[in-house]
């Protein structure tokens, strides 16, 4: 009996949800097809029917979650000039956000980050460079944008806020991620989030009025 549409479907997907945890508890290069497919419930050639091979199924566990900038290239950060820090500041605070409550995004990013990528895994860490390297250019490009019309502090160039604002997240997500969610992720993120932008922004300069002269005693 021919399969449905819906049947395959189904069954692609509890692929996709066995590898996750599969991949979550052994890690990528321990994890056999063998056991994605006995944690499935499934046969081997069940697996081969969606996904080419384990480095398939891998990328496919990797497109399924956006990462950090995802969202700004979709929109092609289309804000003022004047509001592009503020933009990517929020941006950046809603996916840590998420990223705190969705344990899905967390176990996918884990397994990203405990891999040891080799060998036949070298496609995932290739992808995931051309998404890195698409991102930054598009944040670097945002921030040029504040600085030609005045909205970037001089201390900062386009590329050192990138940086800075890339190893932040980086660092935040690995920290919690790896060792044990030891602190608030949305929380000190956000408040890390501020500190950041704030350096970010041009300096105001307060000028005091000057004293009244027969107040001077």
């Amino acid at each position: 009996m021919r399969r449905t549409k819906a049947e395959a479907e189904e069954t692609r997907n509890s692929i996709l949800h066995a590898a996750e945890r599969v991949f979550y508890e052994k890690g990528v290069s321990n994890a056999t097809l063998d056991d994605v497919a006995k944690a499935a419930g499934v046969t081997r050639g069940a697996i081969y029917w969606h996904f080419a091979n384990k480095t398939d199924l891998f990328l496919e566990l990797y497109n399924s979650v956006s990462l950090p900038l995802e969202d700004m290239i979709a929109r092609d950060i289309e804000q003022p000039a004047s509001g592009v820090l503020a933009f990517i500041e929020k941006l950046t605070v809603d996916w840590l956000d998420e990223l705190a409550s969705d344990e899905h995004r967390q176990r996918i990013f884990t397994i990203l980050l405990r891999c040891s990528y080799g060998g036949d895994l070298m496609p995932v860490l290739e992808r995931q460079q051309e998404v890195d390297d698409r991102h930054l250019a598009s944040l670097e490009s945002a921030f040029a944008r504040a600085r030609n019309e005045g909205h970037l502090n001089e201390n900062w160039t386009p590329h050192s806020a990138t940086r800075a604002l890339w190893w932040m997240v980086g660092g935040l997500c690995t920290e919690w991620l790896l060792f044990g969610r030891r602190f608030d992720l949305a929380a000190e993120g956000r408040d890390g989030l501020k500190r950041l932008f704030a350096s970010f922004r041009p300096a105001t300069i307060d000028i005091e009025a000057p004293a009244d002269v027969h107040s001077i005693a």
